[in-house]
């Protein structure tokens, strides 16, 4: 059958809108309950790491470290990073299998241009909550390329369970301090002895904790001094002691002896007055420096 020119303009007319509207949609980028995976990459006792993969669009993770405070960072990492800072809606969206669930605003956000997208803090543990409860924490933002369009981004909660326990029992696991908690530490000795103190052996032990699951601390430097009683030669003596007993209590735990460095200064360098308890307990000290791997 014939088409006339005016049904032919109105077909035309017609794709154009459909193409129109394609091309207005938005994009979403979110697993499929068959793709969703959750994987805990690191379990230790300095960090914790969970990962899942965004089919298309990247990867997200969730990190926290050994501290003195419990902490949470999220990243968002895109396979093409952003090329303008953008702003971004986090929403959290009922899954498909929740019909009459409402989507719940959780904040406003700012990626930042050729940066992953960061979350920190209590959002991030929102954003847990909300994967717990089985809803999808959704980024919604303008796309930089094209700016009629808007792109969504979501992180399926299936599958989720089973690594987030594992993570949750990570978290529990990790140190409660930090490598700057102790990169720097004075230690005290009981008069004459090589034995540290109580509390200065307590110490140590969360030292040796943080080096034996680090695989970035290259460097132990050791430094041993006495307070200024007895003669000079005695107190060397003593001080190398000192630094010869934590050069082999570091050397034990497995580093390589070229990684730990000691030296003993005896009754040199003493940092308080001599003349007093209170200074000479201060002069009977081993100081311990850690140095790291930058990368």
């Amino acid at each position: 059958m014939a088409i006339s020119k005016f049904q032919s303009c109105n077909v035309a007319f017609m794709l154009g809108m459909v193409m129109a509207s394609a091309a207005s949609a938005t994009p979403v980028y979110v697993a499929e309950p068959a793709q969703s995976t959750w994987k805990v990459a690191v379990d230790t006792p300095l960090e914790c790491r969970m990962l899942h993969t965004i089919p298309s669009y990247g990867e997200a993770q969730f990190t926290s470290k050994a501290s003195k405070k419990i902490n949470l960072d999220f990243e968002l990492k895109m396979r093409r990073p952003m090329g303008e800072t953008r702003n971004v809606n986090l929403v959290s969206m009922p899954p498909r299998w929740m019909p009459g669930e409402a989507a719940q605003s959780i904040t406003n956000l700012t990626f930042f241009k050729q940066f992953d997208g960061y979350v920190g803090g209590q959002t991030a543990w929102v954003m847990l909550s909300e994967l717990e409860i089985g809803r999808y924490p959704t980024f919604s933002y303008q796309d930089w390329q094209q700016q009629n369009k808007r792109i969504e981004v979501g992180l399926s909660a299936v599958a989720f369970r089973p690594a987030y326990d594992q993570f949750s029992q990570c978290l529990n696991n990790l140190l409660p301090y930090s490598f700057e908690d102790i990169a720097f530490t004075v230690l005290h000795y009981d008069q004459g002895s090589d034995q540290l103190n109580k509390a200065s052996q307590q110490r140590l032990a969360q030292i040796a904790d943080f080096v034996r699951y680090s695989d970035d601390v290259d460097l132990v430097l050791v430094a041993a001094y006495t307070d200024g009683r007895g003669g000079k030669t005695a107190n060397q003596a003593l001080s190398e002691r000192r630094a010869e007993r934590l050069e082999e209590y570091f050397m034990a735990m497995g580093l390589p002896e070229d990684r730990i460095q000691v030296e003993a200064y005896g009754e040199r360098r003493p940092v308080a007055d001599n003349n007093t308890p209170i200074g000479r307990n201060k002069n009977r000290r081993v100081v311990i420096s850690l140095g790291r791997t930058i990368i």
